[in-house]
């Protein structure tokens, strides 16, 4: 059979990794993290897809929080997306899945392959990825819906399962006999020896005509419900949001529920790539380089008779003597340590701190804007200390503060301040004062990245008092 003429990767940006905090959180979650190599998980899924015949440009689905962080990783690997749609609500994969078929259809005359991937998984033989993706090509082109189970190299409790029917299909792919929710560790070693079943990997190969007439035949609510949010859309920048009300009536389904266990149409194929989804502390050691002694080491760590550990630092030196099987992982505001069998509990513990009303669960002191980023240093009663980071040529809204007043001081760059309708240029070293109420803008229209140190005071200094006038991001708010 030949080449597909086209195949639309579709990179689903969902979930907050809540298993990896304190690096993974709720504004900057796993699948933009830096966490196993240079690239981030979004830009390792995206670069490891060349090569693949009749690749095109990506469709990303992903929340409004997140679109300026997807947005500039993209930019940051010189990849233009097709489409980055958003979603105004989560509501499991199959909605996503339902979109995505959809806009492929409105913007191809033939009927793409669509390449369902998540956004936060590492495989560490892209090569061999990309050849397993290529051989499932001919019974996706065929009407068959791939799946691509991989191959079990430990009785894993943390994952679900495919079984897979004996008799092979045309395309040479077993048909697909069941899913299987997570076992427990007898069942999932009964698995490995009968065989036929593998780890579900959420990784999908179809064209987009067929998925959308089995979703008409399995879910029709939900396919209505994507089509009118899809529908009345809206553009905003270089984003298309979908309609929140008709989105929302969209049951909160996983495609392999709302099809995948349904349908006659599936098929497996055999994934053996060194696949992980980084699901917790304890996957990030297991897949890390580790040293002769077991332990996986990042950033600024000095250990002394440490064996089989996982010990990370984003900022401050961390030192660890005679320690055996933990984890260990360093944040500005907050450090996890745990024992490595313990670190699938991290979720609850969050959801724990969560409900206690804790800060650190939600956002980092480095807080991303499509402009930059600023970081939270210290802070009093009425009063806190920012550093302000703008990127060259990039500004911040032009806004107002009803309770706080500002005091800016450039450490390096060139700023442009515009207040009240008056613009001045400041240099390193140079200060001014922004008082209550007034209208301000900062800009960079330097070269090099402005970085200058904030100084807030008034009776109220949280994100929310900001009144925007104009916005070069589209944003009212936040």
């Amino acid at each position: 059979m030949a080449s597909p003429k086209a195949v639309i990767p579709v990179v689903l940006c969902g979930g907050v990794g809540t298993r990896l905090w304190p690096l993974s959180r709720a504004t900057y979650p796993k699948q933009f993290l830096s966490l196993m190599g240079k690239e981030t998980l979004l830009q390792q899924t995206l670069l490891r897809l060349k090569g693949l015949p009749g690749l095109q440009p990506p469709l990303l689905i992903c929340n409004d929080d997140h679109r300026f962080i997807v947005a500039e990783q993209l930019r940051t690997i010189n990849m233009e997306p097709g489409a980055i749609v958003l979603e105004p609500v989560g509501r499991n994969t199959a909605p996503a899945v339902a979109v995505a078929s959809l806009q492929a259809r409105n913007k191809n005359q033939e009927d793409p392959l669509l390449l369902i991937l998540a956004a936060d998984h590492a495989i560490a033989h892209p090569e061999a990825f990309r050849a397993t993706i290529s051989q499932g090509m001919p019974a996706a082109l065929g009407g068959r819906l791939v799946t691509f189970g991989v191959v079990p190299t430990t009785p894993a409790t943390g994952y679900g399962y495919i079984e897979a029917d004996s008799q092979p299909d045309k395309f040479g792919l077993n048909p697909i006999g069941r899913f299987v929710e997570k076992p427990s560790r007898e069942r999932a070693q009964a698995f490995m020896a009968q065989g036929n079943f593998s780890w579900n990997s959420g990784i999908f190969l179809f064209r987009a005509g067929v998925m959308l007439g089995e979703l008409e035949r399995y879910a029709p609510e939900l396919l209505q419900a994507a089509s009118a949010s899809l529908q009345q859309a809206q553009r905003d920048l270089d984003f298309l949001r979908l309609e929140p009300e008709t989105f929302r009536r969209c049951p909160p389904l996983a495609i392999d529920v709302a099809v995948m266990e349904k349908t006659n149409l599936g098929s497996v194929a055999p994934l053996e790539a060194g696949w992980s989804d980084v699901g917790s502390w304890e996957a990030l050691w297991e897949k890390g380089d580790q040293d002769g002694q077991g332990n996986a080491i990042w950033g600024r760590v000095f250990h002394e008779n440490v064996r089989n550990c996982y010990l990370r630092s984003e900022h401050r030196l961390v030192m660890g003597l005679g320690l055996e099987d933990l984890v260990v992982v360093e944040t500005k505001d907050a450090v996890l340590v745990a024992r490595r069998d313990q670190t699938q509990a991290v979720k609850q513990a969050v959801e724990r701190l969560h409900g206690a009303g804790a800060r650190e669960i939600q956002a980092h002191q480095c807080i991303y804007r499509p402009w930059g980023h600023y970081d939270t240093g210290v802070e009093g009663e009425r009063w806190q200390v920012k550093r302000i980071h703008v990127k060259p040529g990039c500004s911040l809204s032009l806004q107002m503060h009803h309770h706080r007043a500002e005091h800016w001081v450039v450490v390096q760059g060139t700023a442009r301040v515009e207040r009240d309708g008056d613009t001045m240029l400041l240099s390193e070293n140079q200060s001014t004062y922004i008082p209550l109420g007034c209208h301000h803008r900062l800009s960079n229209p330097g070269r090099i990245p402005l970085e200058l140190i904030e100084v807030q005071s008034g009776a109220y200094l949280g994100e929310d008092d900001i009144v925007r006038f104009e916005d070069h991001y589209g944003r009212t708010s936040g």
